[in-house]
């Protein structure tokens, strides 16, 4: 049995799709209750399989799931009425209104139409979508949008809310206005499974961050552990002509074809800064975060 502070456990799952690809590989993880686990990777790393694992539609080819201290395999009905899902490619029906929409998805969870009418006025009320109530999802803005499909799914009361995603294509504004409903959500108790592509998204709101590659776990931890990891404070984004510069006497050097980071100390990064000025060379200088840790580890190689 798992630990019951553990909203999700996951261990030694591997999915072989047919045809022989392997889109996780013994990947192990577990996520801590009423709290928001972050899971980062390229396309293609797993993320995805994971999750939809995780919202009962796909059958892990080995290993074992234990989901709100039920198992995956024996119990999935029990399951299905503790977790709801947002996926990345959720839309909601044009012509339907967000009460509309909530009502409807809380009768095909079974809820009655008394309960289920009272129960979608006062979500549309805690998602501010008062003035938007009857107007059909079509002349809603992106961020509207899925701000409803996560009101649909919050709905239901879930124990566990898997979101794919969720404020991909979003504007910075209709993105902050999602991190304010998950910031609530996980006040009220709710375990958020958030897979996302922002960096920035999943370090203002995860606990832990987990970073996946190739169907494998590659680093685990809080935003500030995972930054230690690359043994630097400082970052400079350095673009134009590098010849003949040491960046390696100044930390470590990753980088692709359209710029170069390195990765040093606050004095170090003070120091390429003032050495690049007059080289014509534009370079940007930040502290460390998660985007550099992801490129460390799973993004970029060194740059000889």
């Amino acid at each position: 049995m798992f630990a019951m502070d553990l909203a999700v456990e996951v261990d030694r799952v591997s999915k072989v799709y047919p045809g022989g690809k392997r889109a996780l590989n013994e990947f192990t993880l577990d996520a801590e209750a009423e709290a928001v686990l972050g899971l980062l990777g390229k396309n293609g790393a797993g993320k995805t399989t994971l999750t939809r694992i995780l919202s009962t539609i796909l059958k892990p080819s080995s290993g074992y799931v234990e989901i709100l201290g039920m198992d995956l395999e024996k119990q999935i009905s029990q399951i299905r009425r503790k977790i709801a899902v947002v996926p990345q490619e959720g839309r909601p029906y044009g012509l339907q209104t967000p009460y509309e929409h909530i009502l409807m998805y809380l009768v095909a969870r079974g809820w009655d139409l008394s309960s289920a009418k009272k129960r979608a006025a006062y979500i549309i009320e805690e998602f501010d979508l008062e003035d938007y109530r009857d107007v059909i999802c079509t002349a809603l803005s992106g961020g509207l949008k899925q701000r409803v499909m996560i009101a649909m799914a919050v709905a239901a009361d879930p124990d566990l809310l898997l979101l794919d995603e969720p404020t991909i294509g979003l504007d910075p504004l209709a993105r902050i206005k999602i991190w304010d409903v998950v910031r609530k959500l996980v006040d009220k108790g709710t375990t958020i499974f958030l897979t996302t592509h922002y960096m920035d998204e999943a370090e203002v709101l995860s606990k832990k961050v987990v970073l996946v590659d190739n169907g494998r776990k590659v680093a685990e931890g809080a935003p500030e552990e995972l930054k230690r990891l690359t043994h630097a404070s400082t970052t400079v984004i350095l673009n134009g002509n590098l010849g003949g510069l040491r960046l390696h006497e100044y930390g470590k050097v990753i980088g692709n074809s359209a710029s170069t980071r390195v990765l040093t100390d606050e004095q170090g990064g003070r120091d390429l800064v003032e050495k690049v000025f007059d080289r014509g060379v534009t370079a940007t200088l930040r502290p460390v975060n998660l985007e550099d840790v992801f490129i460390l580890l799973v993004g970029e190689s060194d740059v000889e």
